[in-house]
């Protein structure tokens, strides 16, 4: 990418697209295609089609998605499925018919078998049953997958499809209906000391393990991926196997050790109560990294030090 290629960064003001501007922005990238969805409605494919024949964008980095946590999935099935198709749909079909060059979709790590081997290799993808938590939303991110490389085999494209390991960071989500783990143990915590109570509450048993990315270096890596030469891209183009690759540290804890490293950090000094009978989801989720690894870029950011910075960014809200 040269400093003055037109960059679409769909969905800029969620988690990952944010971090990606900043990235890019730090990288002095100075023509950013920006559009909040009062502006553009990703889900209306007319709208879409418009957007991109009038600012004709060169580079994609498609992170717009309806994402939650284990209640707001179980909560809103249809809706995590419908509005994540819709959405990918038409950014991808749009990208191609004005000649966008690259795009990298944004996908999760839900998308592997619950009972993947680990650390879960890109190869283990449809190889067995999803978790049923969160089936409908990586479902619509396997559809995702598919298009990126159906595409780039019918029409030549260059689409790349990377799948972050669990994320967090400034621009996070603090709601407690529908946020993942990491940002509802911060509040909760931040919640406890306040209050002075004795206990705080984790949902499930604490054993499952889960590994950590910090939203930033997603970021860089997703600036990474696009910016690459062609020839370091051409393995992940081919027609035996689809164009995907894990993001993540290679490292991961249990719920237990997350939410005591939270408190410390907080300064919640009470006990840890679990609720067993709130679901674990899948017992383990750690991403073989050594795809992105032999591609020249692997995490910077300690989970402490992550955590440390996103409590410095929200505390204030929440005291």
């Amino acid at each position: 990418m040269e400093k003055n290629t037109r960059i679409f960064v769909a969905g800029h003001r969620g988690l990952v697209g944010s971090a990606i501007c900043r990235g890019l922005e730090r990288s002095g990238y100075t023509n950013l295609v920006l559009r909040t969805h009062a502006e553009l409605d990703l889900a209306d494919r007319v709208a879409v089609r418009a957007f991109f024949q009038q600012e004709r964008p060169e580079y994609v980095f498609l992170a717009a998605a309806k994402v939650g946590g284990i209640l707001a999935n179980n909560t809103f099935p249809a809706d995590y499925i419908r509005e994540n198709l819709e959405i990918q749909t038409n950014v991808i079909d749009a990208s191609y018919r004005s000649g966008v060059q690259r795009l990298l979709f944004l996908g999760s790590s839900c998308i592997y078998p619950k009972l993947a081997p680990q650390p879960i290799k890109e190869e283990y993808l449809l190889t067995g049953p999803l978790e049923p938590t969160n089936r409908p939303y990586a479902l619509a991110k396997i559809a995702g997958i598919e298009m990126c490389w159906s595409y780039n085999r019918q029409y030549g494209t260059k689409y790349l499809a990377a799948m972050p390991t669990n994320l967090y960071g400034l621009a996070d989500n603090f709601d407690l209906n529908n946020s993942h783990v990491l940002p509802a143990l911060i509040r909760k915590a931040i919640t406890a000391k306040k209050n002075g109570d004795a206990a705080m509450e984790v949902w499930g048993t604490g054993t499952p393990r889960r590994e950590f990315l910090y939203s930033d270096d997603l970021a860089e890596a997703c600036i990474h991926l696009m910016s690459i030469e062609d020839v370091l891209l051409a393995p992940l183009l081919n027609d035996r196997e689809p164009p995907l690759i894990n993001i993540g540290t290679g490292e991961d804890l249990t719920i237990r050790e997350l939410a005591q490293l939270v408190c410390r950090i907080v300064g919640f000094n009470g006990q840890l109560t679990f609720d067993t009978s709130r679901p674990d989801g899948t017992p383990r989720k750690l991403l073989d990294v050594s795809r992105v690894q032999s591609l020249g870029w692997c995490a910077k950011t300690t989970l402490e030090e992550g955590i440390r910075r996103v409590y410095a960014e929200v505390a204030p809200q929440f005291a």
